[in-house]
C-alpha cells in the first residue's frame, strides 16, 4: 500500500482545548515531576508549551515531517497492530520516541525540551476521537459542513478540535477549573493504562463523530450530545499527561 502523507488542515483540540490539558497536567504532576519539569522549560508551564508542536507548522522544511505524529489512521474494522502502519510514523510511535528521549538523562538538553514539549501536546491529540481516524476522509478533514444555521461550511475535524470548545465561551483556566475533578479511583483507572489504550478508546469514540444528518446544520443537539466526549477526553489526557511526567521523572 503507498501512504499520500497529506497534513492535516485543522489542528488538534485548537489552543485552548490543548491548555486545558496542560493545565490539568501541571495539576497533578509530583513535587519531584514537577521539579523536572521546570528544569526542562524554565517559566514556561506546560500550558504554555502545549500548543508548541502546532506552531513549528509555520517551519515547514524543518518540521514537516512531524506532520503525521500527530495522529493514527485506522480503517474499519481493523485494529492498530494488524494494520498496515504509515512508514513516515504516527502518534505512537513518536510518543514512544519521545517517552525514550525524556527518560533518558544523557540525551541533549534541547533534545530532551523538544520531547517534552511534543509529548505534552500529543498526549492530547490522542485523546481526540478524529486522531484515530478513518484514512479516507483525513480523520474528518474531507467531511463538509455547516455549523449552526446559517454559518459557512467547516469540516469535521474543525468541529472537534475547535468549535465545541469554543462553542462554550470559556478561557483555558476555566475550562480547567470546571473539569478538573476527578476521583482517585478515575485516576488510578485512566493512569493505567497505556498509549495504544488511550488510542483504542479515540478509535471506539469516533464513530460518534459522525452521528449526524449530513444534509443538516450541526446545532445545538449535536453540541449536547457531543460535550459530554469533550469534557472527558479532556480530563484524562490532562490526567494521563501527569501520570506519565511522573512515571518518567520519578
Amino acid at each position: 500500500m503507498i501512504f499520500t502523507l497529506i497534513p492535516i488542515a485543522a489542528f488538534s483540540w485548537g489552543k485552548t482545548g490543548h491548555r486545558v490539558v496542560g493545565q490539568i497536567a501541571e495539576n497533578h504532576l509530583t513535587q519531584k515531576a514537577g521539579a523536572a519539569v521546570r528544569a526542562l522549560l524554565g517559566p514556561d508551564s506546560l500550558a504554555e508549551v502545549s500548543n508548541w508542536a502546532d506552531e513549528i507548522r509555520s517551519e515547514p522544511a524543518i518540521w514537516k515531517k512531524a506532520d503525521p505524529w500527530h495522529y493514527v489512521n485506522i480503517p474499519d474494522g481493523q485494529t492498530y497492530e494488524n494494520m498496515e502502519k504509515n512508514p513516515a510514523g504516527d502518534i505512537i510511535v513518536a510518543l514512544k520516541r519521545f517517552e525514550a528521549t525524556l527518560r533518558d538523562k544523557n540525551a541533549p538538553r534541547e533534545e530532551r525540551i523538544q520531547a517534552l514539549k511534543f509529548m505534552v501536546h500529543m498526549i492530547g491529540d490522542l485523546h481526540q476521537p478524529l486522531h484515530a481516524g478513518k484514512r479516507d476522509d483525513l480523520g474528518g478533514n474531507r467531511v463538509s459542513v455547516r455549523w449552526f444555521r446559517g454559518a459557512e461550511s467547516t469540516n469535521l475535524h474543525s468541529v472537534w478540535d475547535d468549535l465545541l470548545i469554543e462553542q462554550e465561551k470559556l478561557s483555558f483556566t476555566e475550562w480547567s477549573r470546571f473539569l478538573d475533578h476527578p476521583t482517585a479511583t478515575e485516576i488510578k483507572e485512566w493512569q493505567s493504562t497505556a498509549y495504544t489504550g488511550w488510542m483504542e478508546e479515540s478509535y471506539q469514540l469516533r464513530d460518534r463523530c459522525y452521528d449526524f444528518k449530513p444534509e443538516l446544520p450541526l446545532g445545538y443537539d449535536y453540541v449536547h450530545k457531543s460535550m459530554p466526549i469533550v469534557k472527558q477526553r479532556l480530563l484524562q489526557a490532562g490526567i494521563r499527561l501527569a501520570g506519565t511526567l511522573n512515571a518518567i521523572f520519578n
